[in-house]
């Protein structure tokens, strides 16, 4: 199928690995021009190899700390006018209430529900006069279903759910979409930190960790990158002009909700 943007223009921040590298490899494979971000410039060369690599093009690199004002306004600059923005940035540390100060709290909405806002915030108005936009923020499973350890990273994540809902009610009449993308469990750095969490706190081998982590998916096992990527690069598609402000759940059918 062809997804229409090739062209088009997307920026997807915090890319240089994980979750973020697979949806800009995937916009890539389609024809977009890819703006990648993270902390070090070095970490997105090796990042800009990878996508050249599989989508036979060269995203473009914006070293910026998403999580500051100051980088933020370093990705506005070297990006101002995309028709895609992916949404990503690390979450917190699992933990419980009594572990998270209030240090902990501005921290996580600072980087997990006010970084995205305030891109959102600059960048919809110019979509909305191009009339067209794709916005996909990466949040959780957490969002609609919290652990007991994700407590933190849900509460905020579900700030920018309500946020982006709220927004697309508007934007949705330009062809401005706003979806919003909830992992569980992929293949990533992410489930190798819990992994080896799990292997010291367990006794057990990081092997086995992992092994015990893909059992708890209703599938039997981890999700891949890639898959992510291309369900991000659809929910970007001009076929996917009629879903906005919806909740895309990629957990091996885990949520064991209806809605």
């Amino acid at each position: 199928m062809d997804l229409g943007i090739a062209g088009r223009t997307a920026l997807v921040c915090a890319s240089s690995r994980g979750l973020g590298l697979a949806c800009a490899t995937s916009l890539a494979r389609e024809g977009c021009r890819v703006f990648i971000n993270g902390r070090t410039a070095d970490a997105l060369s090796k990042a800009a190899d990878q996508i050249e690599a599989v989508a036979g093009r060269r995203p473009d690199i914006i070293p910026a700390d998403l999580d500051t004002l100051a980088g933020r306004e370093t990705i506005i600059g070297a990006c101002p006018e995309p028709d895609i923005l992916v949404n990503n940035n690390a979450g917190p540390e699992p933990g419980k209430i009594d572990d998270w100060d209030r240090e902990d709290w501005l921290a996580a909405v600072e980087a997990n529900m006010l970084a995205p806002i305030f891109l959102i915030k600059h960048y919809v108005p110019g979509m909305r006069a191009r009339r067209f936009g794709r916005i996909v923020n990466i949040t959780s499973a957490m969002v609609k279903s919290p652990s007991a350890t994700m407590g933190l990273s849900a509460a905020v994540r579900a700030g920018l759910t309500a946020l982006s809902k709220s927004v697309q009610r508007d934007s949705v009449v330009d062809n401005v979409t706003i979806n919003n993308l909830l992992p569980e469990r992929f293949d990533t750095d992410r489930q190798k930190y819990m992994a080896q969490r799990i292997s010291r706190r367990e006794g057990i081998t990081p092997e086995e960790a992992k092994a015990r982590i893909a059992q708890t998916i209703a599938a039997k096992r981890l999700g891949e990158p890639t898959e992510f990527g291309d369900a991000c690069a659809f929910l970007c598609s001009a076929q996917a002009s009629y879903i906005s402000g919806q909740n895309l759940q990629l957990d091996g059918g885990s949520y064991t909700g209806l809605v």
